[in-house]
């Protein structure tokens, strides 16, 4: 891989130059003066205000009855014994912050950018550490072993390019929101979200299910390569098995997953590379997008290519704890005839490429990117997004929250206020 280290901005660079002066609020003011950027941001807000959420569909229209509500043998009491004990120890400005209606829209105000644009909840790098500590308690004691790991590699590496690129005020291992949505001791439909810089979940537990839709891992650069925590790398296996998985499609097959050859080509329909999201289609402000289905059908490869598919999607769902990751991945299988996968790019060892995974239940993007705060101007494997979401409008647990209280749920809608 491409090391990033040539890529480092000299300290008179316009995007990077004075950034040590600025905290999250005031390089976010300076972001925001950027009309490319404000532009943006604008569509964005606008969305979070007025739309109300249906689901990501492939055909813009959501099927209903595809999620089962069952007790997945989640770690529920883990996660409420986790929050009680975080609320025991907040004071009641911060617990107010904290604490919003099921349907509050800053349920859906999550973002990846560095860009301190939507201030709900709590801040953890304005907390104390023993704050800080009980909301990462509730992380992991909502995730797997692994998928906490995952997330705190992840923050670790965010603290890293704060480090590297001398802004550790706007990017560090604890500049994430959190967000409590509902009541764990008396609802039966509630949750959380945590979001910031290359890392967003969102959980919810409906009775005794659980969902952990929307998320967003990402990195830049993808490996720290120097310090205490030298050799760290995350989003690895994702573009590795993937690779593995197009080189191993007979050659009528490998032409038709591949809808393009390269992720900058001329050839690229008009808007299909967008700002800050590049390829990926999914991303933050699109839980109504229509992404139609391309590439290959599962049923269309080898037995052995399904079986890395699978695989390849059980890499993503590691996040979940065992209860949980049993059932979506059952759900995955299901519908597995009905799973395409399509990809954007070459297959060689240095070139960077886009792919996406999609079924009625499942839809996975990864994509490598060009350099933000590094200064590569073409996509490099060094910087990694990736998405998971629940298509047919179970993303935040709202298809298994219509089936479990149908009567606050059927006509789900966003309060206005936010």
């Amino acid at each position: 891989m491409t090391s990033f280290r040539e890529y480092i901005r000299d300290r008179d660079d316009p995007k990077v130059k004075g950034i040590e002066q600025y905290d999250a609020y005031t390089w976010a003011e300076k972001c925001l003066a950027n009309p490319r950027v404000s532009s943006l941001f604008a569509t964005w807000r606008d969305r979070l205000e007025n739309e109300s959420f249906t689901g990501i569909s492939s055909d813009t229209n959501i099927r209903r009855n595809l999620f089962e509500l069952t007790d997945d043998d989640a770690p529920i009491a883990d996660i409420k014994r986790a929050i009680s004990s975080l609320l025991a120890i907040l004071n009641k400005d911060e617990t107010r912050t904290l604490n919003h209606p099921i349907d509050a829209r800053a349920r859906h105000a999550w973002m990846n950018p560095e860009v301190y644009m939507n201030r709900f909840g709590l801040r953890l790098d304005e907390l104390s550490t023993d704050k800080q500590a009980a909301i990462m308690n509730v992380l992991s004691a909502s995730l797997s072993r692994r998928g906490y790991q995952k997330v705190a590699n992840l923050l670790e590496i965010n603290h890293f390019l704060g480090e590297v690129v001398g802004a550790p005020k706007i990017m560090n291992r604890y500049s994430y929101n959190f967000n409590l949505f509902g009541d764990p001791l008396q609802d039966e439909v509630w949750g959380w979200s945590f979001y910031g810089h290359h890392v967003c979940l969102n959980c919810t537990v409906v009775r005794k299910s659980m969902v952990l839709t929307p998320v967003f891992f990402g990195a830049e650069p993808a490996y720290i390569d120097a310090g205490e925590h030298a050799g760290l790398a995350e989003l690895q296996s994702e573009g590795r098995i993937a690779l593995e998985l197009m080189r191993s499609f007979p050659a009528e097959v490998a032409r038709r997953a591949q809808l393009f050859s390269s992720k900058r080509g001329e050839d690229l329909p008009p808007g299909r590379n967008v700002i800050a999201d590049e390829l990926l289609l999914a991303g933050a402000f699109q839980d109504n997008r229509t992404i139609p289905f391309e590439g290959v059908r599962a049923t269309d490869l080898p037995g052995t290519a399904r079986d890395l598919l699978t695989s390849l999607i059980s890499t993503y769902l590691e996040y979940l704890p065992s209860g949980p990751f049993e059932r979506r991945m059952a759900e995955v299988k299901q519908h597995l005839d009905e799973t395409f996968f399509c990809w954007i790019g070459g297959t060689g060892d240095e070139d960077p490429f886009y792919y996406r995974i999609q079924s009625p239940v499942l839809l996975i993007e990864f994509d490598h990117h060009a350099g933000v705060f590094l200064s590569n101007t073409e996509p490099k494997k060094f910087h990694i997004h990736t998405l998971v979401r629940t298509p047919n409008g179970n993303d935040y647990g709202i298809a298994l929250a219509r089936r479990c209280c149908a009567g606050n749920f059927e006509n789900y809608k966003e309060r206005d206020e936010i």
